[in-house]
């Protein structure tokens, strides 16, 4: 196995260029043997995707820079081996589902479905550390490193964890591709589930309309003999966070013949806020890789620093293989996006935007609780269509943490969650995540202002 991996990293310099950069929020493996073992496996496993795929993905994401297409991201903050369930599992690709045919809809464009999910496993921390009543321990960092439970054991960084990973991460795909391939995202059926919500919301006199469009146009193609295959069907990707480099570098595949290098953990990756350093490990290796990849983007950011990493990451200019996911928060984005799209724009280069209305909405409620304002949450995905409306550019998605349960840990929405109703079913690892409700809420009004037009209010 070892001349196998040895042989590997030879034909392969995407997986260990890296090593030669400061790499941010890696884990403190106590056992490097257990790691290089572990590393070794997992370096002549099976790839989770492949690289048609990425490829498939990438010139998907082209059609959303150029205009032509939305994407719509979305999946737990962070997944858990606990709850890697089929029930978890098909309630958050349903969720998808429905919210891309609302948003199809109303926008008349292809929607592009990437789910964070099958890889979802590890989290940026702020601190490395927690205090508990003067207990201090290491921060839990995803189910991939070390576990939640607030002990010393728990707390320790196991590189076991990273084979649980890919083998949780293999079954998600597994079903996924099943489900999507199965009957369960028939069109039909979805806009079905989403007639049911209309009709049970609090707000849903506000959907009707949208949703009985959608059911004209169901009935039409029926009429016009239109059974095709494609409507029982749906395309699917799945992404998250590159942030364990050890991982990513093990699931590092070259093409045979191209030579390309790609990720093959997930189809669509991206390099968090905490760790695009312009000189860190992570830039480094998202550069050598072929897959679409993402940026995240705060309310910190220049625009030296996005020109930056264009520079290092989209060298070619090359539609579909760089995203922009902007986490301004909603008093930002008004102010910080208009100058980083015209920056971009002034560049040539033709990059997908999208809205991470989430993690810049972040509040502790007086229970203790984080949380997120689902009013808060719309304000800044509307602010980001109102830029690019003024702008004459394409607002191109959104990527969202959600979870097709009836949790309470975002307040507001149309049924809406109550501050007192937060500890009744507050199951996030980590970060607060929409529920089921919120999540077609969210889908509906924002559908409602894309659908605004330009200066739209």
């Amino acid at each position: 196995m070892k001349d196998s991996k040895r042989e590997s990293e030879a034909n392969n310099p995407a997986a260990e260029s890296w090593r030669a950069f400061p790499a941010q929020q890696q884990p403190d493996w106590p056992d490097q043997d257990a790691l290089r073992a572990v590393t070794d496996e997992l370096a002549v496993a099976p790839p989770l995707v492949f690289a048609a795929e990425c490829d498939l993905l990438r010139r998907r994401m082209a059609a959303v820079a150029r205009g032509e297409a939305i994407l719509l991201q979305g999946g737990d903050c962070a997944e858990t081996f606990e709850r890697a369930t089929a029930d978890a599992i098909r309630g958050k690709l349903q969720t998808l589902l429905q919210m891309a045919v609302v948003l199809s809809h109303a926008t008349a464009l292809p929607v592009v479905k990437v789910g964070r999910m099958a890889g979802q496993y590890a989290k940026p921390r702020s601190s490395p550390v927690e205090e508990r009543d003067g207990v201090v321990l290491p921060s839990y960092r995803g189910d991939a490193v070390n576990g939640l439970e607030f002990t010393e054991e728990s707390r320790v960084p196991d590189p076991r964890r990273l084979r649980t990973m890919y083998e949780a991460s293999a079954r998600t795909l597994n079903l996924v591709r099943a489900l999507t391939t199965g009957g369960f995202a028939d069109l039909r059926q979805v806009h079905a589930w989403n007639a049911g919500f209309v009709a049970a919301s609090d707000a849903g006199e506000r959907y009707e309309q949208l949703a009985d469009e959608i059911g004209r146009s169901l009935a039409f193609m029926r009429a016009c003999g239109v059974e095709t295959r494609e409507l029982a069907t749906a395309e699917f990707f799945v992404g998250h966070e590159g942030l364990l480099l050890d991982y990513e570098a093990a699931l590092t595949r070259a093409e045979p013949g191209s030579g390309r290098a790609y990720a093959t953990s997930g189809h669509l990756l991206w390099i968090g806020e905490r760790t695009r350093d312009l000189d860190g490990a992570h830039v480094e290796y998202f550069s050598r890789v072929a897959n679409p990849i993402a940026v995240k983007l705060g309310p910190t950011t220049t625009p030296d620093t996005v020109l930056s990493l264009l520079d290092r990451l989209d060298p070619d200019r090359e539609p579909g293989r760089l995203t922009f996911v902007v986490r301004a928060g909603a008093d930002r984005v008004r102010d910080l996006l208009p100058t980083l799209v015209e920056k971009v724009n002034a560049e040539g280069a033709l990059v997908a935007w999208v809205s991470d209305p989430m993690h810049g909405n972040t509040t502790t409620a007086p229970s203790g609780h984080k949380t997120r304002r689902f009013d808060t949450v719309l304000d800044e995905v509307r602010g980001f269509v109102e830029v690019h409306q003024e702008l004459g550019t394409h607002p191109g998605g959104i990527h969202v943490e959600l979870t097709g349960d009836d949790v309470t840990e975002c307040v507001g929405g149309g049924n809406a969650v109550l501050e007192e109703d937060l500890p009744h079913r507050y199951e996030t690892a980590c970060d607060p995540r929409l529920n089921h409700t919120q999540s077609l809420d969210l889908a509906f009004l924002l559908a409602e202002k894309y659908r605004g037009g330009p200066k739209a209010h």
